[in-house]
């Protein structure tokens, strides 16, 4: 398909005048503002590098309105100390697609920049942990590769709990909730990456068992052995639905091994995410 067309002035003797060429460059704002609402944001921010009229249509507001969740004042209110007034919602947009921390930087929520979905993350942090203050069965050791810089590191344990709740105003829809763990303990020698299996084991004995729930009645249960040495890997929790995005949802989760008939070690544990459903073939699963 061409970029252009052409047509003919005629002329008040009846006699056609040389043709008169309209482009791209020729659409009205508004009509390129039209097009840009049923494309996805990678597609606006593209066509805006295409002339002048893509270029200002893609910041109007009204473009921006249909991308942005329905929640995304409530996540405004939670990440900035005050709401950003001055901001264009393509500004807001794109604010939220970076990472952004609440809560002490112990949770960090973002927006896929693709479809608008909100994601948060939960650090260890704010999990609560059996016998984590106890240095002969847990550590806090520092790392790159968690979005939090550190994770809780397991030596050994006869019983293993994770707890942690969290209540949060989602859009509507179907969220999946996991576990990012990793079997051994990383770190770099000699600027490559390596795995120390000195403390793994135990974990091929009996699954470990993941369970939410939700403040609405909803309920998930699943359960896996962790297997899989030297990768980090989301173990996938279950499903909850949310239907009103104007009430809070409160999930409360675990990851349990109890089998108090041996021990397990070298575990780390750096997050729990929640993401859209949708996301789950993405994601690395358990």
């Amino acid at each position: 398909m061409g970029a252009g067309m052409s047509g003919f002035v005629i002329s008040e003797s009846g006699e056609r005048d040389s043709p008169v060429k309209v482009g791209l460059g020729d659409i009205p704002e508004s009509c390129a503002a039209m097009v840009l609402m049923y494309l996805d944001p990678p597609e606006i921010c593209k066509l805006a590098r295409l002339n002048r009229a893509f270029r200002d249509a893609s910041s109007a507001d009204f473009v921006w309105d249909s991308k942005l969740p329905s929640n995304y004042r409530y996540l405004i209110e939670k990440v900035f100390d005050q709401v950003p007034h001055y901001l264009s919602k393509k500004e807001i947009y794109a604010r939220l697609c970076h990472p952004n921390p609440f809560d002490g930087g112990t949770k960090e929520l973002w927006l896929d920049m693709s479809t608008g979905g909100t994601c948060l993350s939960i650090s260890s942090m704010a999990l609560s942990i059996t016998g984590i203050d106890d240095r002969r069965y847990w550590k806090r050791i520092p790392t790159e590769e968690s979005r939090f810089c550190s994770v809780a590191y397991l030596q050994q344990i006869w019983w293993f709990e994770v707890d942690g709740q969290v209540e949060f105003q989602f859009a509507a829809g179907t969220y999946s909730l996991f576990f990012r763990l990793h079997l051994g303990r990383a770190s770099k020698r000699l600027g490559r990456r390596v795995c120390n299996p000195e403390h793994v084991h135990g974990w091929d004995i009996k699954p470990v068992r993941f369970q939410l729930s939700t403040s609405d009645g909803q309920h998930a249960l699943s359960q896996c052995y962790l297997e899989e040495l030297g990768n980090w890997g989301h173990y996938y929790v279950g499903d909850f639905i949310v239907e009103n995005p104007s009430i809070p949802t409160k999930i409360k989760f675990s990851m349990t091994q109890i089998d108090c008939t041996h021990t397990k070690g070298g575990l780390c544990v750096d997050s729990v995410l929640i993401c859209p459903s949708e996301f789950r073939a993405r994601l690395k699963r358990f």
